[in-house]
């Protein structure tokens, strides 16, 4: 099975406020990552794509957490692999475990664009290179939808600054994530956390632009809806799924956590 591994150690810019815990949204770009390291493996990262006048996109993301997130300084263990290839389409599935035992699984939607028509191109080069994998952590890949909303809960506005953009000069996906997060109430956010999310990216956006986030409730108390807009036309869409933060059953209390830190020369 061609599953790429990679660990990593959460930091302290990756602490949550509350709980000195891995953010959900960084639990997203430590996956990124790891499929960045994975593509160099294969010679399809970013800088191999660019002679090539490529580059890489991701559209859809799904990420259920299961267990309790890792404390500063834990090391986490990202396993992320190719599940299925059309001629256009890329998924990839992943786990990330903790002590041996996962704590959050998805599957995200990736194309390879053409730099100068920013159409996708076909996958010939993926398939030559990577083998596929069919395990599916979360079933059969499914369209992207939202749920039904019901009332208008929130509406914030965010101006695009350098520090929200990536190294192809749009905005990060992080950013659209700490953009829905916000619309949060501190206290909100300070007594629940992600349980589930996900995510489809519908265009680029670029410094100065300014986006609106409308956030929307559902049928579901704990399920919210955000939909990110320029000048009225859909960015991002992003569906949130919240858990009180002593739900999980793993939950210990921060003085009683015991945390093995390592002498370091």
């Amino acid at each position: 099975m061609d599953k790429y591994t990679k660990t990593y150690n959460v930091i302290l810019d990756n602490m949550d406020l509350f709980e000195y815990r891995l953010r959900p949204i960084s639990a997203i770009m430590y996956l990124q990552d790891a499929f960045a390291r994975y593509c160099a493996t294969k010679r399809v990262a970013a800088y191999d794509l660019f002679p090539e006048n490529m580059y890489w996109v991701v559209t859809e993301f799904n990420i259920e957490f299961i267990d309790k997130l890792p404390f500063w300084s834990e090391e986490i263990e990202i396993k992320i692999w190719i599940s299925e290839l059309s001629k256009l389409k890329i998924y990839t599935d992943y786990e990330i475990t903790h002590h041996g035992e996962p704590f959050a699984k998805g599957n995200a939607l990736w194309f390879l664009i053409d730099t100068n028509t920013k159409r996708p191109v076909k996958t010939d080069i993926i398939s030559e290179r990577f083998e596929i994998c069919p395990e599916l952590v979360l079933g059969e890949h499914k369209k992207f939808s939202l749920p039904e909303t019901t009332e208008k809960c929130n509406e914030i506005t965010h101006t695009i600054n350098l520090s929200d953009l990536d190294f192809n000069k749009h905005v990060n996906n992080k950013s659209y994530i700490n953009i829905a997060e916000m619309s949060a109430s501190v206290e909100f956010r300070k007594n629940n956390t992600v349980k589930q999310l996900s995510i489809r990216f519908n265009r680029e956006t670029f410094l100065g632009d300014i986006l609106t986030c409308v956030t929307y409730g559902t049928n579901n108390a704990k399920t919210f809806v955000h939909k990110i807009e320029k000048d009225g036309i859909p960015v991002c869409d992003i569906a949130t799924t919240w858990e009180g933060v002593n739900e999980r059953n793993t939950k210990t209390h921060i003085v009683d956590y015991n945390l093995d830190v390592k002498n370091e020369q």
